[in-house]
């Protein structure tokens, strides 16, 4: 019985190589062909387009966002909606960003407020800028005037004296890190005040108007 089986396999085994070898010797050369075909027609094609539509097809690979995005039930953009959520805390990060949303943003509407956090986390979130919400605030700081976000360059100290302006920024900053909808700009990772007129400004395209602040991308 068991030489028996064992012939029998190893008369499957000749077979069947003898029938992959006839199918590699027929399809070998006509795969390869077709393969051949296909890249030449995409190098004609390649070389038909022009330089500047290629320019056009580049693009910046995000990074994966760190803060997932979910709407939360019954989140609207209102003082109402923000007076009903408890008091926000966090970590350094949360910290950053609300100090941020407090010297830039605390005069704003609700509306005006998310929209500058949309920047600062659009900002963390593209390889174009630094990977952290604090690193995004600080960078250029020390450098007075040339630094991202004025007030950390101003020369005039951070004191928080609104306490009630500071809780509600904050919460502004705890929804966004928790994944509240970045709907207001459309990706945008640039905004400056209707009182200046910065040189770049003219270079990026605008993505919307909210308050006193106008929003930018250059992508």
């Amino acid at each position: 019985m068991g030489n028996r089986f064992a012939f029998l396999m190893l008369s499957f085994a000749l077979v069947v190589g003898d029938f992959g070898a006839g199918l590699r010797a027929v399809a070998s050369p006509d795969i390869d062909g077709q393969m051949l075909h296909l890249l030449g027609q995409e190098k004609v094609n390649l070389a038909s387009i022009s330089n500047s539509n290629l320019n056009k097809l580049k693009t910046t690979i995000p990074r994966a966002s760190k803060y997932t995005r979910r709407t939360k039930r019954g989140f609207n953009y209102t003082t109402d909606y923000l007076d009903s959520q408890r008091t926000a805390s966090g970590n350094s990060e949360w910290r950053c960003l609300t100090e941020a949303l407090y010297f830039e943003a605390r005069g704003e509407s609700v509306k005006g407020q998310f929209a500058v956090a949309e920047v600062i986390l659009n900002r963390a979130d593209s390889s174009r800028f630094p990977s952290s919400i604090c690193k995004v605030v600080n960078q250029g700081t020390g450098r007075k005037h040339a630094c991202q976000f004025s007030y950390t360059c101003d020369g005039r100290p951070e004191n928080v004296s609104d306490k009630k302006s500071w809780n509600r920024v904050g919460k502004v900053a705890r929804l966004m890190m928790d994944g509240a909808p970045r709907s207001l700009t459309s990706g945008a990772t640039f905004y400056h005040t209707t009182a200046v007129r910065p040189s770049w400004a003219r270079k990026f395209r605008k993505t919307a108007q909210i308050g006193v602040h106008l929003f930018y991308t250059n992508t």
